[in-house]
């Protein structure tokens, strides 16, 4: 802004005034249009809350996940669920699934479901997630799409008793859901930016930050060092002080060559790198979770169980693995697989495939049996 030299000392009437003034004139000169007011969080968490007899719930959760994160507890994390969530139904059904499991494994493994509701697209075309189309095959209305995820996010904790992770895509987006989650995942092309890191460092349950497209670990431990520690900045048209996230941690998801051509990372020689770059930086918490599709799988859906397998060998051939490596990323649904928007197969992906329930279930048993 080219504020006048004459003006340096400034009541609050002039500022207002004067940013009114620049408010007005930027508005008049960029090309957006306004499709409709969106109410503020809190009357968005007044339209659909948390029902008291829940809070107890997400408070419960989110202290048996901070344990694990911090080795009180020695269970072995699952997020998983499908690539993204575009069916209210299906996806409570598909919790409800996992809830019978979660019951029987509880002692070794703890689950929170995947509940994607932003998908990211790299061209900018394609289904975006819920939160922009609370119904894939109709127009974007992201005002029902907020309150659709706040509905599911709901509707999973009173059905299957879980409280849920997200990928925060926006930042200025995670304000009307972060009552309700209790893990938030910071995507690829997201760890390297300054407003995603800072967001971070004062959300109070743990950020999962992903190694970049490019492969370069070094990136995703600035991002959890960033994440750790406190920041001043403007957040929500205010300027804000956070504490630091401690609960901030790495995933590891494979990257993308020059070529375009996927590069794994979740071999033994990967894990021990990471592992050794985790002690390095002094960061606090080690704890790495490995993303087993994507990059590592190359997106073939299928091979998330071998790539399982793979990283349990490792973890119990090496104690120092064993001690950081201490979750999975796993896409799954009801169906194997992936489908078109329009094809109308009940529980089945709508982006990347996934494995179906059945294999799922069979995948955690075996989970259980061996971490």
């Amino acid at each position: 802004m080219n504020f006048p030299k004459s003006e340096w000392v400034w009541t609050v009437p002039t500022v207002l005034k004067t940013l009114t003034k620049f408010k007005n004139e930027r508005e008049s000169k960029m090309s957006f249009e306004t499709i409709r007011q969106i109410p503020s969080p809190a009357e968005i968490a007044q339209i659909v809350p948390i029902p008291e007899s829940l809070k107890s719930l997400k408070a419960q959760r989110d202290s048996e996940i901070r344990d694990i994160l911090t080795g009180k507890v020695s269970k072995f994390l699952a997020i998983i669920g499908p690539c993204s969530a575009d069916d209210e139904n299906a996806v409570c059904e598909y919790t409800k699934r996992l809830a019978k499991v979660q019951e029987e494994i509880k002692d070794k493994v703890y689950i929170i479901p995947r509940i994607y509701t932003n998908k990211p697209r790299t061209t900018g075309e394609g289904y975006k997630g819920m939160l922009h189309q609370p119904n894939p095959v109709e127009e974007p209305n992201m005002l029902d799409g907020i309150l659709s995820i706040r509905r599911l996010h709901v509707r999973i904790m009173e059905e299957a008793g879980f409280t849920s992770a997200d990928e925060m895509l926006y930042p200025d987006n995670l304000i009307y859901v972060e009552d309700l989650l209790s893990y938030i995942a910071i995507g690829a092309r997201s760890s390297e930016n300054q407003q995603h890191r800072l967001t971070s460092s004062g959300i109070d349950v743990p950020v999962g930050m992903k190694n970049p497209m490019s492969g370069d670990l070094s990136v995703m431990y600035n991002s959890i060092y960033a994440a750790q520690h406190p920041h001043t900045f403007i957040y929500q048209r205010e300027e804000v002080q956070t504490s630091g996230n401690p609960l901030a941690h790495g995933i590891l998801r494979g990257s993308v060559n020059r070529h375009g051509e996927n590069i794994p990372n979740y071999h033994y020689e990967d894990l021990l790198l990471a592992t050794q770059l985790y002690r390095e930086k002094n960061l606090e918490n080690p704890f790495i979770v490995v993303d087993t599709n994507h990059s590592n799988s190359k997106k073939q859906h299928l091979e998330q169980s071998r790539i399982v397998k793979d990283i349990l060998y490792s973890r119990n051939h090496n104690k120092e693995i064993f001690d950081t490596v201490k979750g999975l990323l796993i896409e799954s649904y009801l169906v194997d697989g992936a489908q078109g928007i329009n094809d109308g197969i009940y529980g089945k992906s709508i982006t990347d495939p996934c494995i179906g329930i059945e294999k799922t279930e069979e995948l955690l048993y075996y989970l259980a049996e061996n971490v």
